[in-house]
């Protein structure tokens, strides 16, 4: 996600607590629709979509930070 603030993510992620947390709770949810989607059992329920909508509003987050962090330097 974002290569091209891969410098500033790493910064962001050791010297702000909520970045951090938004950043490690994208990707537990990432990891979590990938293992429902997989699953067969699992691959058409509703709350999936509910999960990938958090996910998309965490990303989003994400963006705006950087963008901010970005503008900054």
């Amino acid at each position: 996600m974002f290569p091209e603030y891969r410098e500033l993510i790493s910064k962001l992620k050791a010297e702000n607590n909520h970045f951090a947390n938004l950043f490690e709770e994208h990707n537990r949810l990432d990891d979590k629709i990938t293992g429902l989607t997989n699953n067969p059992v699992t691959s058409g329920l509703d709350n999936i979509e509910d999960l990938k909508r958090e996910k998309l509003r965490l990303k989003d987050e994400i963006y705006a930070m950087l963008r901010a962090a970005d503008n900054k330097s």
